[in-house]
């Protein structure tokens, strides 16, 4: 328990006090985002904060984690790899194929540690759903950080019940690992509520998402039955899901391709029906809560609870879905 607090201290403490040297340097280089009508932002936008989410977050689990296994360096190559390619992306504007190539190899290197679903499935179906997870909510989180402080805030709560369940579960490196992006995401926040003085750009929304999905894989619930607590990390990252599924069907039902950029997102919407942005922000981040809250009930649930509060949810959102893009 100690630990992960020292982590999660350590993570907070050097991401905060990176990121004015990150974003001088970003400023100097010219990895600034700059203003188009489809984003929120009127000025030019240092986009380097994910190299100090990265740095913060990296430096606390090596340090206070020396002797960490196989799997903790494999883990840590993989975020390498995944956020280099979205640091390219964010100076030279990659293809998207280019970053899902990126995760791709990650998830490669996963799988060299043997990293991934072991589910009773054949086994490429296994290496299927951990790469179709990983690359969904790495883009799912990517997708979201769409108005100040939002990716950060969601990516935040996630990794606080992630450290929560960890702990009850003694699983301590999930919950360092968690506890650290929790403190990355904290320190962060400090320069990217609005108004920001820095984007985390891909690098950053692509290590945030690509680690919160590993680590929603490997936690584990001995109290209770794998067929109830799959569903755990879904509703922990329920929010980025249901936002990309709601883009995703909205634009296929407009005849637009789902990669293109808009302003059609969750935050968006609510930001159409009257809601400021930070209040937008805020209700998001209270959501993500919510299904982290009903994760938490998961984990004691008998079979047939989660799979009404599962089926519950699906309706709801289904609605939510067909209500939110109807026009304002």
């Amino acid at each position: 328990m100690h630990i992960v607090i020292a982590i999660f201290l350590m993570a907070l403490s050097v991401t905060a006090l990176s990121i004015p040297w990150v974003r001088r340097l970003a400023i100097r280089t010219g990895f600034v985002d700059a203003p188009a009508s489809r984003k929120m932002h009127s000025t030019p936008m240092p986009l380097m904060g994910g190299v100090a989410i990265f740095g913060g977050a990296v430096l606390a689990v090596i340090t206070f984690f020396p002797d960490f296994p196989n799997t903790v360096a494999g883990t840590l190559l993989s975020l390498a790899v995944v956020t280099l390619v979205g640091l390219l992306d964010d100076r030279f504007g990659l293809p998207a194929w280019v970053k899902l190539g990126g995760q791709f190899v990650g998830f490669l290197i996963l799988a060299f540690f043997d990293i991934r679903v072991k589910l009773p499935l054949p086994e490429v179906v296994n290496y299927a759903i951990t790469f179709v997870w990983l690359a969904g909510i790495s883009n799912a989180i990517n997708f979201l950080d769409n108005m100040d402080g939002l990716s950060a805030g969601v990516s935040g709560v996630a990794a606080a019940f992630i450290t929560l369940l960890g702990l009850q579960n003694d699983q301590f490196l999930v919950s360092g690992l968690a506890a650290a992006v929790l403190g990355a995401c904290l320190g962060f926040l400090r320069f990217n509520f609005k108004p920001a003085q820095i984007f985390m750009g891909d690098a950053g929304a692509l290590f945030l998402g690509f680690l919160l999905a590993l680590l929603g894989l490997q936690l584990r619930f001995p109290a209770n039955s794998n067929f109830v607590t799959w569903m755990v990390p879904i509703f922990i990252l329920g929010l980025p899901i249901f936002d990309t599924t709601l883009v995703v069907v909205s634009r296929i039902r407009r005849g637009v391709s789902p990669n293109t950029p808009g302003k059609d997102h969750l935050s968006h919407r609510l930001v159409q029906r009257g809601f400021s942005q930070r209040e937008a922000v805020l209700m998001l981040y209270l959501l993500t809560g919510a299904g982290g809250m009903i994760a938490v009930f998961i984990t004691q649930a008998t079979v047939l609870e989660g799979y009404l509060i599962f089926a519950t949810l699906l309706l709801l959102g289904g609605v939510a879905i067909w209500q939110l893009d109807q026009p304002v």
